[in-house]
């Protein structure tokens, strides 16, 4: 399954987006990643949010 959904991100409109990870720090004080699929117009946005 993983395979066709690679697949179709390459191909149309799936360029448009990039899957983004961002490490963000918990309130207990621990790191955590969170991860989006994210349009390329956007990604500065999600990596500035807290």
């Amino acid at each position: 399954m993983a395979k066709k959904v690679v697949a179709t991100l390459k191909s149309g409109k799936g360029k448009d987006f990039t899957k983004v990870i961002k490490m963000v720090k918990s309130p207990k004080g621990a790191y955590a990643f969170r991860e989006e699929i994210v349009h390329n117009d956007h990604i500065a946005d999600f990596l500035k949010s807290k």
